[in-house]
């Protein structure tokens, strides 16, 4: 969407069929709410059914306190879109922006010249025809398990596996405009309010205390449910009153790395490049940043090809220097330190995202940009 926005040809290729969910809490902090609002894109995901989310309730092992969201960075409230709707919204914007959309189409390797360069990918579509996409600049934004950085052999710079896992569902009937968070000894959960009347409710302890739940086969809600109200009793009590709308999803002892981010004719962007433990519930908001800052890099060097590798350079280095106190408090927060160190963290955590959100909405806009400019 950036990228055309700013004039230049983009194929989008994505071997799903959209809309189509991914693993996701998606809740989206300041940060996130600033770029999409920059980017003239909030009052969609707005009109979407997502709810403005207003206040913030916090519980400390059954002792809550509610927060209105004061204004900040240009924003009052927060949101958390299912991944459905706000990856069709980016990608309708991108299309409208001028960009072409090709789904259903898988990369299967990159195209290299002989000094090494990228100079494109190669694909398969759905019905297994072959085909070869050149390119000035290839961009890997797919994901966790990126086969781009496999491609291009982008190094790991930094790496720790987390000792947590994560639950997640769907539930009706909890206040539609309150995010909560609450804390106790070794766990930590709460609620995104998003589309539909519904609620994205999560947990996240140390794996082997999750085990109730992960060797519960068929019952693994009703578990769920009952390890809310045995360990956050204050949320395990709405859960059980509203009512659970999809199955339980979730993930344990996810890898958090940042990877080389830049080569010639290639870039990494979102969990491609980076990603961190969902405990910190910034991995949106993350690629959200990376993506303008990359979006920009990459202007500069198709315009004038000289520099191409200091504009790369410098989106990694800032890449890395807004991440760095975030993956270190992440680091943190999974090794799960007694509740009131841990509410420490959040108040550092919370303040280090602030100061972000302050550092984005300072970026110049690319709402107004004519792409025939």
């Amino acid at each position: 969407m950036l990228l055309a926005r700013m004039g230049h040809d983009v194929v989008m290729v994505d071997k799903a069929r959209l809309p189509s969910d991914t693993l996701s809490t998606h809740g989206l902090i300041r940060g996130g709410v600033v770029q999409l609002s920059r980017w003239g894109l909030l009052d969609k995901v707005l009109a979407s059914g997502a709810p403005a989310v207003t206040h913030v309730r916090f519980d400390l092992e059954g002792e809550p306190k509610v927060r209105r969201i004061k204004p900040r960075a240009g924003v009052d409230n927060l949101v958390a879109p299912r991944r459905q709707v706000l990856d069709s919204l980016l990608a309708d914007a991108a299309v409208e922006a001028g960009a072409e959309l090709r789904t259903g189409l898988t990369a299967t390797d990159v195209m290299r010249a002989k000094d090494g360069r990228i100079i494109g990918v190669t694909a398969r579509s759905a019905a297994g025809e072959q085909i070869e996409l050149p390119a000035r600049m290839v961009v890997g934004a797919d994901g966790r398990g990126s086969r781009m950085a496999q491609y291009v052999n982008a190094e790991t710079l930094e790496h720790f596996t987390s000792p947590c896992a994560v639950f997640y569902t769907y539930v009706t009937d909890l206040e539609p405009d309150t995010y909560q968070f609450h804390i106790a000894p070794q766990t930590f959960a709460g609620v995104f309010p998003t589309n539909d009347g519904q609620a994205c409710v999560w947990l996240i302890r140390p794996t082997p205390l999750l085990e109730p739940i992960r060797t519960a086969g068929s019952a693994r809600s009703a578990a769920f449910v009952e390890q809310l109200e045995l360990l956050v009793p204050n949320l395990g009590h709405q859960v059980r009153a509203g009512r659970i709308t999809t199955r339980l999803r979730g993930a344990a002892e996810l890898p958090n790395y940042r990877r080389q981010a830049y080569g010639p004719g290639w870039a990494l962007v979102g969990d491609a490049g980076y990603h961190r433990d969902p405990i910190t519930g910034h991995g949106i908001t993350d690629a959200f940043r990376d993506a303008e800052l990359l979006a920009t890099a990459i202007d500069q060097g198709l315009r004038d090809s000289t520099t191409e590798a200091a504009a790369l350079s410098s989106y990694q280095e800032s890449r890395d220097e807004l991440a760095r106190e975030i993956f270190g408090l992440t680091r943190a927060l999974t090794e799960f330190p007694a509740p009131s160190r841990f509410v420490e963290l959040q108040l550092q955590l919370s303040e280090a995202l602030e100061d972000e959100a302050d550092r984005l909405a300072s970026f110049p806009n690319l709402e107004a940009i004519d792409p025939a400019a």
